[in-house]
């Protein structure tokens, strides 16, 4: 029974195996945890859906592999059926045939499996040497079923193509970069140059190289997308915190829990994340997406807050914010940040979302422009709150606690107009903060 890399979202092309919990020759049951998954987004542990022993490891730990690439073995194995139901006809009569591990996004994880088998999505580039193996280039060069389909559909010639992936193959990311530097070349003139060309511009003891992980491939590959196909615009303003300021100290000093202990405290962030999300609720036209050929528009506001790990940046969605307390949104968001820290949230968990806050206001950063994170239309970028000279109504000054929060907008979803207004209306629940609580 050979088993596969599972699939954890629809954007997913591959996966690192990082840890194997099991080694050749181990008795496997169903439900004990074979290895480990880190994809640009998340890890989490695969479980066996068979009883048998390990027989063969094909994508060793630090290897990444393509979804549906057979990554393991098991032989003698058998499929345990539910006390309750039927099982499954015996393996043994359809041998060697892929299995389907549950992932967070496959009914296997709520529902039984009628039957977990699956035919084999590589069958067309098998080769006599091996049940399963990428295609290869008259070079000899391996190329993954994942990597020849995007080639084709972008027309890319795969004999120009540097593999990055386990054994010298081209994976998906390869074409995937080599799509961006074609696009970046159209739109910019001469291709960037070649990592030899800027390394020769330094002293070869002067510098350390570090490999890019899927995560900042992916980033770099959105970033670019995002710059190049996406018409910009951004909107900023002033928004006084003083009452925000002073609600939330008197919230956090009065807030306990039903034994009378302090309850979560309530953080700047929280409140912002209320306010965007009644802010789009009073300018429903721009709680929307693009969508290439249509726009769609949401009933409810799921906003998006980057949280910054090791390696890059994750955006976990708090879905229908303008319904929650401030209170859960606390725990929410307390929760979600330490799971993306620890690499441990569910596709589900980052994946849609309207738009998106990212605040750097801790650090120190008086203002910034975000880039939208497609198919986002807006992202809302935060900087830190300061003392601020102001002028009064009589042609005094005074001081008053503010921060610049900067929108960034799609033009192609929303206009000047509509972005001023939804910025307006996060301006008033902010400096009105009472709202934020009724």
């Amino acid at each position: 029974m050979e088993i596969l890399m599972p699939q954890l979202g629809e954007t997913v092309a591959e996966g690192k195996i990082t840890t194997w919990f099991k080694a050749i020759g181990d008795v496997v049951k169903p439900g004990d945890n074979l290895f480990e998954i880190e994809t640009d987004k998340v890890s989490m542990e695969v479980p066996a859906t068979a009883a048998g022993v390990l027989e063969e490891i094909r994508v060793e730990a630090g290897e990444v592999a393509p979804v549906g690439a057979i990554v393991a073995v098991l032989s003698g194995a058998t499929v345990v059926p539910r006390a309750s139901e039927p099982g499954p006809a015996p393996l043994a009569a359809v041998p060697r045939t892929p299995i389907v591990l549950p992932t967070p996004l496959s009914p296997a994880t709520t529902a039984p499996l009628a039957r977990p088998i699956m035919l084999d999505p590589f069958r067309e580039v098998r080769t006599p040497e091996r049940n399963f193996g990428p295609a290869k280039l008259s070079s000899g060069v391996a190329v993954t079923p994942l990597a020849r389909r995007l080639a084709g559909e972008a027309r890319i010639d795969l004999g120009g193509i540097a593999p990055s992936g386990p054994h010298g193959r081209i994976v998906g990311r390869d074409v995937e970069a080599a799509i961006a530097a074609r696009a970046g070349s159209r739109a910019h003139g001469p291709a960037a140059p070649s990592p030899d060309r800027v390394k020769a511009l330094y002293e070869p003891d002067s510098y350390e190289e570090i490999p890019l992980d899927s995560m900042r491939r992916t980033i770099a590959a959105r970033l670019i997308e995002a710059k190049q196909t996406i018409p910009h615009f951004y909107l900023s303003a002033d928004v006084a915190i003083e009452r925000l300021d002073a609600l939330r100290e008197e919230a956090n000093a009065v807030s306990q829990d039903d034994a009378g202990r302090p309850a979560s405290r309530l953080s700047i962030n929280d409140f912002i994340i209320k306010a965007l999300a009644l802010a789009l609720r009073r300018v429903p036209a721009a709680n929307a997406v693009w969508a290439e050929d249509r726009i769609l528009r949401f009933r409810r506001a799921d906003i998006g807050v980057a949280v910054a790990i090791e390696g890059g940046v994750v955006t976990p969605v708090v879905r229908g914010a303008e319904t929650k307390s401030l209170l859960d949104i606390s725990a929410e968001m307390k929760d979600l940040s330490a799971r993306a820290r620890a690499r441990k949230l569910k596709p589900a968990e980052i994946a849609g979302g309207v738009t998106a806050i990212s605040n750097l206001g801790m650090h120190g950063v008086r203002e910034f422009a975000a880039i939208i994170n497609p198919p986002h239309a807006t992202i809302l970028a935060v900087g830190a709150a300061a003392r601020r000279p102001t002028e009064t109504a009589d042609g005094g000054i005074r001081f008053v606690s503010q921060m610049t929060v900067t929108l960034s907008c799609d033009h192609r979803v929303i206009d000047g107009a509509l972005g001023a207004e939804l910025l307006a209306a996060f301006r008033y629940y902010i400096e009105h903060p009472v709202r934020l609580m009724i």
